[in-house]
């Protein structure tokens, strides 16, 4: 075989060696591609909050009004009113009103969680409660007149009390109401505990 011939040869192998490993590692990255999918989905699930964090969470925003809404995939009420208050909090964030969610789903429907946030891209942050927890200590804690019926939604004014809530669905009307309400309220060093009953 002439050496032309061998060059040539050794030439084609190379190639075919180098053509190989490129196959191998685009493989191994198409198919690392669904995990890291998967841990990026996880990184990004709702923070876990007991009574604790709740309150470390309305302290990160006092001096803002707060709306507070406690929804569950499972709470068609829930589905039906997030849009809306979607909607309130583009209209009225401008003006000092800080909405927050939180998810009362279990562990087990956590893939209902992320489907439901990607649909409805809230734009304000979300967290869960931390499963395991005593619920009904955590719904005294949060507001000693809720019994765990959803949706529940809580008004805080500026200085920090729970000024207002409601206890299951709420046209937008008494929504607005209540958001006028706590976003008059001034900001004071005194936190008055009182608790406005809920509107109708």
């Amino acid at each position: 075989m002439s050496t032309l011939r061998r060059r040539a040869l050794t030439l084609v192998i190379a190639v075919v060696v180098l053509l190989s490993c490129i196959h191998s590692i685009r493989t191994s990255s198409v198919s690392a591609a669904p995990a890291q999918k998967d841990t990026a989905a996880a990184q990004g699930d709702p923070p876990l909050i007991d009574l604790d964090g709740y309150k470390q969470v309305l302290g990160k925003y006092r001096g803002k009004g707060i709306l507070v809404t406690f929804w569950a995939t499972w709470c068609q009420p829930c589905r039906d009113e997030f849009p809306m208050i979607i909607e309130l909090h583009k209209q009225y964030s401008s003006q000092g009103l800080q909405v927050i969610g939180v998810s009362l789903d279990e562990n087990a429907d956590m893939g209902l969680v992320r489907h439901f946030l990607t649909e409805f891209h809230p734009g304000f942050p979300n967290y869960r409660q931390k499963p395991g927890i005593d619920a009904d200590a955590f719904y005294q804690g949060v507001n000693p007149e809720w019994r765990g019926t959803m949706p529940q939604t809580d008004f805080y004014a500026r200085d920090g009390h729970l000024a207002r809530f409601f206890v299951g669905q709420k046209q937008k009307p008494a929504f607005e109401d209540a958001i006028r309400l706590i976003l008059a309220s001034p900001v004071s060093e005194n936190n008055q505990a009182a608790i406005s009953h809920p509107g109708n």
